[in-house]
């Protein structure tokens, strides 16, 4: 197995650090398994299994939010680690999904470690308030996002740095049964994720294109792409549109009673 070069293991650990602070301020996108994967896969030369990797954890991730400051697991370094080990073992994507779930369940714990410690400038913060010193406020403010650096970049760095000790110490330690159903889970929660997400969608009133895009993709896989699916989703989509704006345009002109309208109600 090869190593991983230290000039990518600081690349991928700072990028983790970035990540948690897209995560907590920004939110481009940079803290999502699959821009983890990707980055991580394009570092090590493999952007296929970085794909996959990232693809599927991003639907783990569907529905699964911080509501009231929760610790979700940690997908983000499971995304980096996962995908590196899956790289440079040559094990393939499952390899990596099935290592990113406990890495990612594992390091919750550095996610609550990275809040305890913050609340050091918070409690700093409320003493600068109570002075009116509203620089000291943004001091903190700023010097708060060493925590959550640090809650990140050190298990990544430690976990690629070592990554041959450690992936050999998972391998002698994970028994195989539990790695099959590591492998199992991999498999079905990303159902779980389209399902939540499907849960907050208008599926009862937009159904067919459903069943449309599924069909495509389940019987038409050998012909039909992902993409071309897509577009063909994109153009009914705007086929809708249209449809509805000129039913709003014919109802402002007088040709369409207020009665033959479309109505949209919200259940």
């Amino acid at each position: 197995m090869n190593e991983i070069p230290i000039l990518i293991v600081i690349l991928l650990s700072l990028y983790a650090a970035v990540g948690i602070l897209d995560q907590i301020s920004i939110q481009w996108g940079f803290y999502t398994p699959l821009f983890a994967a990707v980055v991580t896969g394009i570092l090590l030369g493999n952007v296929k299994v970085g794909l996959e990797v990232g693809a599927t954890l991003m639907l783990m991730t569907l529905g699964v939010a911080t509501y009231g400051g929760a610790s979700v697991p940690d997908y983000l370094s499971g995304a980096i680690m996962g995908t590196a080990y899956a790289i440079i073992t040559g094990q393939g994507a499952e390899y990596g999904i099935a290592l990113a779930i406990p890495i990612g369940l594992l390091l919750t714990q550095c996610d609550i470690l990275g809040r305890m410690s913050n609340s050091f400038f918070l409690r700093r913060a409320e003493k600068c308030l109570e002075k009116e010193d509203y620089k000291g406020i943004e001091t903190c403010n700023l010097l708060s996002i060493i925590p959550w650096a640090l809650s990140r970049f050190i298990p990544v760095f430690l976990g690629l740095f070592f990554g041959e000790a450690v992936v050999s110490a998972i391998n002698a330690w994970i028994p195989a049964w539990f790695m099959a159903g590591l492998k199992a889970a991999s498999q079905l929660l990303p159902a779980m994720g389209i399902a939540i997400l499907m849960r907050y969608l208008p599926f009862k009133k937009y159904f067919p294109y459903f069943i449309l895009g599924f069909a495509l993709l389940a019987y038409g896989s050998s012909i039909f792409t992902v993409l071309f699916v897509a577009l063909i989703g994109l153009a009914l989509a705007g086929i809708h549109y249209m449809n509805h704006q000129n039913k709003r345009v014919a109802v402002a002109a007088g040709s369409v009673t207020p009665d033959e309208e479309e109505v949209e109600i919200d259940e």
